[in-house]
């Protein structure tokens, strides 16, 4: 009972974080199906709690740091980390895969009218998952800086590193144990994906829109923290975050504008089991 009390103060006291991890969830049932959403979620929560666990002991991957305690009774934790926390991974993840598939996978029309799809032969390739743990770096950058920060807006003080670091007092080792995380994380499930019967098959074409799913909730989660970030009065560290996105950004819409001229967005919708 207790848990589940803390369960839904959780929820309350987060509901931007189980928003995300709704669309995410959605989204991800759509594109991969129900037992690959639960393989990729649990894998990467997984993941990413134990890195959490080892790096508020051991400063393994993430570096030094530790959770206040601020909200201990407000909201759920695990041992010492906030339930929250090492739940975003999970969606910020997915999100950074779909980014990659988006990026880097080709496109072709369907067989059925006015239908575009990505072709996912490659879905799993280590190019694609470079990119997905770069992505995945890229948005902490974002992300990290801002949540530092907390006490200025709702998240509150709920961390804090023993020596600041460089970037707007975060220490690169936190973004190269993101890295790290979604590497792990990425190289599990793909793993997994190769041994038989293990995961149903993915399909050789995805709609190019249940990607472009994914590819809205990235750009949902950052603009969300570039807000936070500029509501604080963060402006230096709000225009860098929207200068390193820039690239990205105008890859991912001049894919977006060369599909458009050539056909309409994709409006079949395969299932998965």
């Amino acid at each position: 009972m207790d848990l589940l009390i803390l369960l839904g103060k959780t929820l309350l006291l987060r509901p931007y974080v189980f928003f995300f991890l709704a669309v995410a969830l959605v989204a991800s049932s759509r594109l991969l199906g129900r037992r690959r959403t639960v393989a990729l979620f649990g894998i990467t929560w997984l993941t990413a709690f134990v890195c959490e666990f080892s790096s508020t002991r051991i400063g393994f991957p993430f570096g030094d740091y530790y959770y206040t305690g601020s909200t201990v009774g407000e909201e759920l934790y695990l041992s010492n980390i906030p339930f929250m926390d090492s739940l975003s991974f999970t969606f910020l993840l997915f999100a950074s895969y779909c980014l990659a598939l988006w990026l880097l996978l080709p496109a072709e029309p369907s067989s059925e009218p006015s239908c575009r799809v990505l072709l996912t032969r490659e879905s799993l390739s280590w190019p694609v998952i470079g990119l997905t743990c770069l992505l995945f770096m890229l948005i902490d950058v974002v992300i990290d800086p801002a949540a530092l920060r907390g006490e200025r807006w709702f998240l509150g003080r709920i961390y804090g590193y023993p020596d600041p670091g460089v970037y707007f007092g975060v220490p690169l080792a936190n973004f190269a144990g993101w890295f790290v995380v979604g590497l792990m994380a990425m190289t599990v499930y793909r793993a997994l994906d190769r041994q038989s019967r293990r995961l149903p098959a993915f399909p050789d074409t995805v709609p190019v829109r249940d990607v472009l799913l994914g590819c809205g909730l990235y750009y949902g989660v950052l603009l969300f923290n570039l807000v936070m970030t500029f509501w604080i009065g963060e402006w230096l560290l709000g225009l860098t975050g929207c200068l390193l996105y820039v690239p990205v950004t105008v890859l991912a819409v001049w894919k977006f504008r060369g599909l458009s001229a050539s056909a309409p967005s994709s409006v079949c919708h395969p299932r998965h089991s």
